[in-house]
């Protein structure tokens, strides 16, 4: 066997030239060495300091350059010698991510994203984490309190509906609320700033500007509502998580004072505070287990609602008659429904609230806080009578309880129930003469019954209350038009300050559902709209126009209905409408063919969502109260038809004006307006609604109806 090769092998067997002798006598080996073809120590030196220059040039090179992270180096260095020591001992639990002791391919799977980590490692990681305290932690609260009390429904919950005739109740709407932020697109109001007997109704009426839409797609428009009865309605409403509930800034104003004179403090004010505290959600079992319910809570804050549902579904699983369990679980439904924008999950989160509230040993404050989530929810969708049904078993349980009198109350107004709802606040100012809220939603009642003096205390002292719900700017503006009917002046005080609260973009223009950004004057000239060629083809049919609406004028046709949104003060108005929302009436156009063929090629006109194409006759002896439309998204067009020589003008903002037989007048109707009719005969318009010239086509398709 041939000896094996290796560099110490070659090192021990040096094989010497023979020496042979040349023809001088001396041998060779000594020539070669003589002559400098060997290795003499001269060349061995001079190698070396080559070598040495190369590698301190190298090393200059390296740090002139800073080619070489030496810190990195170092940490990767001690990094592999830590995890190769701990592979060789086999201590990697620190990557155990199934919890089953050691490292494998199912926690490489984990680590990868492949699979997701186990319930029971998410719950004992947050276990965990909670119970490491940070230095500045403040102390946690006692087991009862272990929940963040929920917002009253009152202060937020009131959905805004598109819908300007009375006989179009809120739950019944189609189109979804438009939301692009404060006095831009806040929800769907009505069509004008009228007073109709529907509370959901009603221009700038009650609904709060927090509501951001009603459904999270279009199909749950189309699910029809089961009846009012509490077992049965499962429909749901989203939210994210509670939030405690803001004070307004009136009330905020004294607080400071308040908190040094508690002393001088009226008792009713001195027992609100002593309620405020958290509720009491566990009951006597669930204290043993609240450390398992907080590490799943924690989850849901975090935001992380997908985990958070597996947590307490799990719990669900293992404590079956644990209510604050199944309230969890509701909660992030709930969550996981915003999150996803699904309506299948927000009625999964509605039927565990239901189950959560009906569950044995649920404490009182649990059963309240469930099923005022529930509650909003419904209404969330649009569901009215289902969150009326459930919002009148929370007063059944809870009686004593104000602020669910006064959800119930607008429960009811949201349904068109003004009866039902005048009784409840009637019922919660006997017992509580100074509640704000109450005061202005009676008001508000009040007014649309048309009692318009003894509106006026309610919805003033309401406001000055700064309760919280009535910071609103509906309640200015119907306090302020009040005001302006029984002749006071200090209606502009109200506006102005409903202005300077920013629910006005101005004194004069007051409408509620904006757009920001929008060019704001009363009047407009055609060629600034960029319309011209509508107002030239209206102009140039004017008779066309007339000749067909005073065909449909005979009043045994019917075709003109009176204006019903209470906005005269005298005398007779009659309109025929053609196109409303921007959808076509059929039947009408069929008696003014012509008229409704000269519109089809604008859509500015018939497509604007937010606006109607009508025919206006209003008699001698009318005065229509100053008002305003609901929106600064449209311009109002006014042809004139039929004009008597005198006694006919309009009002916007101080500049009164008249009209003339086939001319255009163009106006912002967001501003305040006023109209007078002091002719010996009748005066007969046409108006066409157009979109303001400056939305986008985006915002023209995606804003909602009017």
């Amino acid at each position: 066997m041939a000896p094996r090769k290796n560099f110490r092998n070659q090192a021990k067997k040096e094989v010497k030239p023979a020496a042979v002798v040349n023809k001088n006598g001396v041998k060779a080996e000594a020539t070669v060495a003589a002559s400098g073809g060997g290795f003499s120590s001269t060349k061995i030196f001079t190698w070396f300091m080559v070598l040495a220059l190369l590698g301190v040039w190298s090393s200059v090179a390296v740090v002139w350059f800073d080619l070489v992270d030496y810190d990195n180096v170092i940490e990767r260095a001690k990094e592999f010698r830590f995890n190769f020591s701990e592979v060789l001992q086999g201590k990697l639990s620190a990557y155990d991510a199934d919890g089953d002791g050691d490292f494998d391919v199912e926690d490489a799977k984990v680590l990868l994203g492949l699979k997701e980590r186990p319930v029971s490692v998410l719950l004992r990681e947050a276990k965990e984490e909670s119970a490491v305290k940070e230095p500045d932690a403040v102390p946690t609260p006692p087991d009862d309190d272990a929940a963040v009390p929920l917002p009253l429904i009152s202060d937020g919950f009131i959905p805004d509906d598109s819908r300007d005739e009375a006989s179009h109740p809120y739950e019944d709407e189609n189109d979804a609320i438009d939301m692009k932020g404060e006095l831009v697109e806040k929800a769907q109001p009505q069509q004008t700033v009228e007073e109709s007997k529907q509370y959901n109704d009603q221009p700038g009426s009650l609904k709060t500007k927090e509501t951001v839409q009603l459904r999270y797609n279009a199909e749950a428009e189309s699910v029809p509502e089961p009846e009012a009865d509490v077992e049965s309605v499962l429909e749901p409403e989203a939210d994210v998580e509670p939030e405690v509930e803001s004070v307004p800034e009136l009330e905020a104003e004294f607080v400071p004072e308040l908190k040094e004179n508690a002393e001088e403090q009226p008792k009713d004010k001195l027992k609100e505070k002593a309620k405020k505290k958290k509720p009491k959600l566990l009951n006597k079992f669930e204290k043993t287990i609240k450390t398992e319910i907080d590490a799943a809570e924690k989850l849901r804050k975090k935001g992380k609602v997908e985990e958070a549902v597996r947590a307490f579904e799990t719990l669900v699983l293992q404590y079956p008659q644990s209510p604050r369990c199944r309230y969890g679980k509701a909660l992030a439904e709930d969550g996981l429904a915003e999150k996803m924008l699904s309506n299948d999950m927000l009625q999964k989160a509605i039927g565990t609230y239901k189950e959560a509230s009906e569950l044995p040993n649920a404490t009182p404050d649990l059963i309240k806080a469930t099923l005022k989530k529930r509650a909003e929810r419904q209404q969330f969708l649009g569901r009215m009578r289902g969150a009326l049904a459930t919002l009148e078993k929370l007063v059944q349980i809870f009686p004593e309880d104000v602020a669910l009198k006064n959800d119930l109350g607008v429960a009811h107004l949201l349904i068109g129930d003004n009866k039902s709802a005048k009784r409840v606040y009637e019922e919660v100012l006997a017992t509580a003469p100074s509640d704000g809220f109450a005061k202005v939603h009676y008001g508000f009642i009040l007014k649309s019954e048309n009692k318009i003096a003894e509106s006026i205390p309610f919805l003033r002292d309401g406001l000055e209350s700064g309760d919280p719900g009535t910071d609103d700017g509906r309640f200015y503006f119907h306090l302020g038009d009040a005001l302006q009917r029984m002749g006071d002046d200090s209606a502009y005080k109200w506006y102005e300050r409903g202005h300077q609260r920013g629910h006005f973009a101005s004194v004069w223009q007051r409408s509620l559902y904006n757009v920001d950004g929008l060019k704001a004057q009363p009047w407009w000239m055609p060629k600034d709209t960029g319309y011209m060629d509508l107002v030239k083809t209206l102009e140039r049919n004017w008779r066309i126009i007339r000749d067909e609406a005073q065909s449909v004028m005979d009043k045994t046709t019917g075709l003109f209905v009176p204006e019903e949104e209470n906005l005269r003060e005298k005398g007779e108005w009659g309109q025929f409408t053609l196109w409303q929302q921007g959808k076509k009436a059929g039947e009408s156009c069929r008696s003014v063919p012509k008229t409704c063929g000269l519109l089809e090629r604008f859509p500015e006109a018939i497509g604007c969502k937010r606006g109607q194409i009508k025919f206006s006759v209003m008699q001698p002896g009318t005065h229509v109260w100053p008002h305003t439309g609901p929106t600064n998204c449209r311009l109002r067009m006014h042809l004139g038809l039929v004009i008597p020589k005198t006694g006919c003008k309009i009002r916007c903002t101080n500049d009164t004006r008249a009209w003339e037989e086939g001319k255009v007048l163009i106006f912002d109707d967001s501003f305040e307006h006023e109209v007078w009719q002091d002719a010996d005969s009748y005066r007969l318009i046409f108006i066409v609604d157009v979109w303001h010239p400056e939305l986008t086509q985006y915002q023209r398709q995606t804003l909602s109806p009017i």
